[in-house]
């Protein structure tokens, strides 16, 4: 593999104009087939099939059309010292209800708005039923929803609008972001001295950014795409693509400091560097589509569009990134008497210092880390799962507005009530009698229940619809409870009345989508830890090193996960980092961070100990081959973590929940591995072990296939193209 690479590094430098001009006219034919074929993204498409909850919305798209689609809730309130039942506040909400009910599918008809006045008279809430479902509605939708009642709000009137749609528009990309690319920026100029070779991590970062996300844009228009889609591919394509091209600008600097020509050293980087690329490359997406084995197809979808967007990073980094250097050419060689030049010179000494200390104590530094990573896992024990509500939105937002002011008058109950279907077909029962026993029945089934609406009848004549009001709001444990003792119960109901009785709803929706994601988790765990044992054991030929990295991924995972669940859940530093109400986390953020923190811990363990085996098959003793090898790749490790922590701070930043958990998330996991486990753990372990780290059974060694991750294959010609070096080498150019 090391010289296919090596040969298209070459290529690519020689015809580096060819190159640049191909993706200049693939990002221009993305870009406009993005404007022209985008789509709608909507925001909760969030569902397992299978599950009852599913299963009871499959049935009433079937035969009740008109209460399966998508809803939203409106909030009115007057004037201070006035009440809605006031004449004239009356007036203007109805003028803001009869808007309403003009609205785009909307369902017509008295149905289509239900009206409902808080007891102390304070707020209005009117239920808004569309006859479509969420992803059928798009931006227009969305912003006719939010101008309702615009000369009543002139007047004084406060309206306020919540539900799926609304909460549509939250995953839409912001400026934000551009703060961690400037972060990003700053830590590459640190690390090269150079604006020009820190500005090709970044551009070719942008690249390989452009074209995933941009394709996935232009696929919307054609398949369903969930706006947090688009933002992982963004978020972990830009992390990855700059931090590859970083890898092989690092190496081709280094290469350019002591002598070697430009094009045979973008070469020699391709076909080194750029096999570890492509092998950490390869983790990552494995690590992605393995999201497909949970069975869980919105989160599967997440996992492949962001797997092609880091498959393209890979082909930036090994294509337009060598033609690039090759535009640089000689101005990228370090200027003689440089501080680059004289840190090239010297070698990592802090590196050095740090690597000496780990392994004089590997013992202490073994338990140390183990014992603070375990504690940080500490939280995991409590964490509770579901899926965003408008009650952790911003509070500025009118979603959380909306649900502050229902839970305030009418009860938090109302922001997430409980559908319940009975359905009579085929046991000859008359369904409205049926769906009246049933209502009674669960006005008695817990102390939870708050109240139970009348049943609504489908026209079909044997499907019945029965609203139940929790006590609780539609996050807490609570309702959860509530939605089990329903379900206990309902096959003695239905026994009774000669139904099938089932709940369903976006609250027991969103409580089925984080069990299924519960279950899931552990298969997926092992599945990956597996893949993990087997990639590392090929690679490195050992047996004790792809151990030592699962257990280290492992205890990042948790350590990652415990420090979600004290700053989400518990509201530790919550104000400090922009989390503005504490609550559960994300449903599927535990799996996703599994499969995303696997595939980055594995590039921080590619690019790191393939330095130090590189040493050891080379005759260096195990302890030295440690040191040496920690001392080449700590910097440019240093400095991949930091730039994709930047990346995801910036994202952090962002309102929307989900993007800021899983952002925070991935920046903590990231921060933990690279610089506890990986810089830390790991050559306090290899230390341990000495040559022992090294070994593996003969019978692996001949069943085992051998990747050439360290370019072996390329000695003669690195050997070959470094004597050369020493004999004409380049003139450095002082423009910088």
């Amino acid at each position: 593999m090391a010289t296919l690479l090596a040969q298209l590094g070459r290529w690519s430098f020689l015809h580096r104009w060819t190159v640049v001009a191909a993706w200049v006219v693939l990002v221009a034919v993305v870009g406009t087939s993005a404007a022209l074929f985008k789509g709608p993204t909507p925001e909760n498409s969030f569902s397992i099939p299978g599950t009852e909850s599913q299963q009871a919305i499959d049935t009433l798209a079937e035969r009740f059309p008109a209460a399966s689609g998508s809803s939203a809730t409106i909030v009115i309130t007057g004037p201070a010292g006035t009440t809605v039942t006031d004449p004239a506040v009356q007036a203007q909400a109805q003028r803001v209800l009869a808007a309403a009910q003009q609205l785009p599918h909307v369902v017509p008809g008295p149905a289509g708005v239900t009206t409902v006045t808080s007891p102390d008279g304070a707020v209005l809430m009117a239920q808004l039923r569309y006859d479509v479902q969420t992803a059928e509605l798009g931006d227009s939708d969305r912003t006719a929803l939010k101008a309702l009642g615009g000369p009543e709000r002139a007047a004084g009137l406060t309206v306020e609008v919540s539900g799926e749609l609304v909460q549509g528009g939250q995953g839409a990309i912001s400026p934000l972001e551009g703060v961690g690319l400037l972060l990003a920026l700053a830590v590459l100029v640190v690390t090269f001295g150079s604006l020009l070779a820190a500005g090709m991590p970044l551009l070719t970062g942008l690249v390989g950014v452009a074209v995933g996300v941009g394709g996935l844009v232009a696929l919307s228009g054609v398949v369903e795409v969930s706006s947090t889609a688009p933002i992982l591919a963004l978020m972990l394509g830009l992390a990855v693509g700059i931090d590859y091209s970083l890898f092989i600008v690092s190496r081709h600097r280094s290469q350019l400091a002591t002598g070697m020509r430009p094009e045979d050293s973008a070469a020699l980087a391709v076909g080194t560097a750029g096999s570890a690329v492509v092998f950490a490359g390869l983790t990552v997406m494995i690590a992605l589509v393995g999201l497909t084995l949970v069975g869980i197809p919105f989160l599967g979808s997440m996992g492949l569009v962001a797997a092609a967007t880091v498959l393209i990073t890979v082909l930036v980094a090994l294509t337009l990134l060598p033609a690039m250097l090759g535009l640089a050419g000689e101005r990228l060689v370090p200027v003689p008497g440089s501080r680059v030049a004289r840190r090239q010179a010297r070698g990592n000494t802090m590196g050095e210092r740090w690597v000496r200390l780990v392994t004089r104590f590997p013992v202490l530094v073994v338990i140390g880390v183990v014992a603070g990573l375990g504690a940080l896992a500490l939280p995991v024990q409590d964490i509770q799962l579901g899926l965003p509500s408008a009650g952790t939105a911003p509070p500025e937002s009118t979603q959380r507005k909306a649900y502050d002011l229902v839970a305030q008058h009418l009860g938090p109950g109302v922001n997430g009530p409980l559908t319940i279907v009975v359905d009579t077909r085929g046991s000859g029962a008359d369904v409205t009698q049926s769906a009246s026993r049933v209502a009674a029945a669960l006005r008695a089934v817990s102390p939870d229940v708050a109240q139970v609406t009348a049943p609504m009848a489908a026209p079909s004549g044997d499907l019945a619809l029965v609203n139940v009001v929790p006590r609780s709001g539609p996050d807490s444990e609570e309702t959860t409870e509530l939605v089990r003792t329903i379900r206990d119960a309902a096959p003695g109901l239905g026994a009774d009345t000669g139904s099938v009785v089932q709940v369903t709803g976006p609250t027991a929706l969103g409580i089925d989508v984080s069990q299924g994601l519960s279950s899931a988790l552990p298969l997926f765990l092992v599945v990956v830890v597996g893949l993990a044992l087997l990639l590392l054991a090929v690679v490195f030929r050992s047996v004790l090193v792809p151990l030592k990295a699962a257990a280290g991924f492992l205890l990042t995972v948790g350590a990652s996960l415990g420090c979600v669940v004290a700053v989400f859940q518990w509201g530790w530093l919550s104000g400090l980092l922009g989390v503005d109400t504490p609550g559960p986390i994300t449903s599927f953020l535990p799996v996703l961070l599994v499969g995303l923190l696997f595939g980055l811990a594995m590039d921080y363990e590619v690019f790191l100990v393939t330095r130090m085996r590189e040493e050891h098959v080379h005759g260096a003793d195990p302890d030295e081959a440690v040191r040496v090898g920690f001392r080449e790749g700590a910097r440019v490790v240093t400095a991949a973590a930091l730039i994709m922590t930047s990346v995801f701070v910036g994202f952090a930043l962002s309102d929307d929940p989900i993007t800021k958990s899983i952002a925070l998330a991935l920046a903590i996991g990231v921060l933990i591995d690279a610089f506890v486990v990986r810089m830390t753990l790991v050559p306090a372990v290899l230390a341990l072990f000495g040559r022992r780290a090294w070994w593996l059974p003969a019978w692996a060694d001949r069943v085992l296939p051998r990747v050439d991750i360290e370019g072996e294959q390329l000695d003669g010609e690195r050997q070959a193209l470094q004597a050369a070096a020493e004999d004409d080498p380049p003139v450095p150019s002082e423009v910088r």
